[in-house]
């Protein structure tokens, strides 16, 4: 249970004893240090001894993009920074959980999407909201907070890549198969601007940071 659901547990709570709150603290005040005592325990996290819970472990995404032209030039990028959103889909999490595990197992990530879907990202999320092109890239494991705690893919779509016209890319997300599969994250962004006729190409890098929490 984190800090906000154990708020409201408790408000919830308090709700139900009604006038029994206001007996309890009438008769607190007689109570003394006992009843300071009893509060400090009750406060205490169960288990580890600490006052505040706090989360043992997460992961966050960044999804970088550098759009350039047939000579190189940057033309537009987009950084999300390191989002702290609910970054894995919940098919993300199944995948993630079979791959720790040798009896289970799963397809381990290795394609980024981009689309021109709008609607923001979703947990429930099983696909990009309006695909255009899936991409092999490169993957490799980076050091953020730790060494090696963070997952790196790397993909370059051009004109090679059977795109055409010009398109406006709005989303992005990292998937474990060239077709259909899981999509383990998703984000959308302003639009990037491409013109694939005349060289544009579209740079995209996604990070996922397995990390200890706050």
């Amino acid at each position: 249970m984190n800090g906000n659901e154990r708020a409201k547990e408790v408000n919830e709570v308090l709700s139900r004893m009604g006038n029994e709150v206001v007996s309890l603290i009438a008769t607190s005040r007689n109570l003394g240090e006992n009843y300071a005592k009893l509060v400090e325990l009750l406060a205490a996290s169960p288990g580890n001894g600490h006052k505040e819970y706090k989360e043992t472990a997460g992961f966050r995404d960044r999804v970088i993009l550098v759009h350039r032209d047939k000579d190189g030039k940057v033309i537009a990028t987009r950084d999300s920074g390191w989002q702290k959103h609910q970054c894995l889909t919940n098919t993300g999490f199944a995948s993630v959980a079979g791959l720790l595990l040798t009896d289970v197992g799963d397809t381990a990530y290795d394609y980024i999407g981009i689309g021109t879907g709008v609607v923001a990202a979703d947990p429930t999320d099983t696909d990009l909201g309006t695909p255009v092109k899936r991409k092999a890239g490169t993957g490799t494991r980076e050091t953020t907070t730790v060494a090696n705690d963070t997952a790196q893919i790397v993909v370059t779509f051009a004109a090679a890549d059977t795109l055409s016209g010009a398109q406006a890319i709005t989303e992005s997300g990292v998937m474990n198969a060239a077709a259909a599969g899981t999509m383990a994250c998703r984000q959308t962004f302003d639009p990037m601007n491409m013109n694939w006729d005349a060289g544009d190409n579209l740079q995209v890098t996604w990070k996922v940071q397995a990390k200890q929490g706050a």
